[in-house]
């Protein structure tokens, strides 16, 4: 066994994988209800103008602006109604100098009218009614294009759907849209020792939590997760296996990344790819490579924490940029340390925290502890260059996004 000899700074590792990633590329077209943190691939034309019709901002009366000139709480004017509109109805109405319609907010103006007095600024007197404030053309009126204009373009290639995006989609009709595929990405576990939650576990196995914290994290950043049956640790297996996975966007390997002579799986890598590098300055999470061949190849440790904090440094960049999904934006609190913590000098440590009453509590236990990260709240970032944090120092803690 041969230990790690060419360890690299954590920013460097993962400026190399970022410019190995080249953005998705294939497209789809889905239903309007699946288009949520979807990325569109097209830009999106209007087909018609929002609202259609010239409408009634508020409840009121439709009329012509020229017969309120004047009025007043002492001196009204009078005006027939000839007529109601209601939300949604479409009614022939075409009204005169001296007439008004009766109308809803958001329904069709008759013709002629050119504005609304509000409902609280008349008086209905039975086929009349009063009119006690001047209103000028144009008011409490949505005119034709006053939210989207027909031919302009709605929405750009490229954008993350969100809500208010899909509500825009909704209001000029559209039910179908282009988006780029969600990258599939291949999830293959690694080690004999490995068994599925659920069956029964014998002396010398464990149950697998890689591949399941793995498959969460792609789906929670815009992929496909593709598991695989787990892979034994012989060459002709791990070959076999990889070349199918090479037919998936991505590839990630939990296991087998450390330096051992029953750790065989860059030995088959490397016939496929260029390692990019193999071990990082950080704790946890010192094994892991990455390789660029056709399609970029994670391997990840086989320890649970080490395996998630390293899907969240590097996996998640990495798939958001192939996804087409924005950044992660990071959510950073301050805190007090709790306690006295001491790490590693010479690497950068993700220390898991609890945070409670302000204070910053130790979470991190081992690396093969998945409670590390099951119960904290996030973790703070330990320099390469520092070996202490005292108690009550201010610390900055990054929030998961679970």
């Amino acid at each position: 066994m041969k230990p790690f000899t060419n360890l690299i700074p954590f920013e460097e590792a993962r400026e190399i994988v970022l410019e190995n990633i080249t953005p998705i590329g294939r497209m789809e077209e889905i239903s309007i209800e699946d288009a949520l943190h979807r990325v569109l691939a097209e830009d999106v034309f209007s087909p018609l103008s929002i609202p259609p019709f010239p409408r009634a901002a508020e409840d009121g009366y439709a009329v012509i602006a020229e017969d309120t000139y004047g009025a007043s709480q002492y001196s009204p004017k009078k005006l027939k109604i000839t007529g109601e509109i209601n939300t949604g109805e479409y009614k022939e109405i075409e009204i005169k100098s001296g007439e008004c319609v009766k109308i809803a907010t958001g329904a069709m103006l008759p013709k002629n009218a050119d504005a609304v007095v509000r409902v609280e600024d008349t008086e209905e007197d039975g086929d009349s009614v009063r009119i006690y404030r001047p209103v000028h053309p144009g008011f409490d009126v949505a005119p034709v294009g006053e939210d989207i204009k027909e031919g302009e373009i709605l929405l750009s290639q490229g954008e993350y759907l969100t809500p208010p995006k899909i509500g825009a989609l909704a209001a000029v009709g559209i039910s179908r849209l282009k988006v780029y595929a969600k990258p599939k990405i291949a999830v293959l576990p690694t080690g004999d020792e490995l068994i599925r939650p659920g069956e029964s576990l014998k002396p010398g196995k464990i149950y697998d939590v890689n591949t399941y914290t793995i498959a969460s994290v792609i789906k929670d950043n815009g992929g496909e997760p593709v598991i695989f049956p787990y892979v034994m640790d012989t060459k002709e297996d791990i070959e076999n296996k990889l070349i199918e996975a090479l037919k998936c966007d991505m590839v990630v390997f939990s296991g087998g990344s450390s330096v051992g002579d029953r750790d065989l799986l860059i030995e088959v890598v490397s016939k496929y790819a260029d390692i990019l590098f193999h071990g990082v300055q950080i704790k946890p999470g010192k094994p892991t490579w990455c390789a660029k061949g056709d399609k970029i190849i994670f391997g990840m440790p086989g320890f649970p924490t080490s395996c998630l904090s390293d899907s969240y440094q590097f996996l998640v960049p990495a798939l958001r940029k192939l996804a087409r999904l924005p950044p992660v934006e990071e959510k950073i609190v301050r805190a007090k340390m709790a306690r006295r913590i001491t790490s590693t000098l010479g690497r950068m440590q993700f220390f898991t925290v609890r945070l409670e009453n302000g204070y910053a509590y130790p979470a991190y236990k081992t690396s093969g502890a998945i409670t590390s990260m099951a119960n904290s709240d996030g973790y703070i970032v330990i320099p390469a260059n520092v070996d202490l944090v005292e108690k009550d120092e201010i610390v900055e803690v990054h929030l998961w996004r679970f």
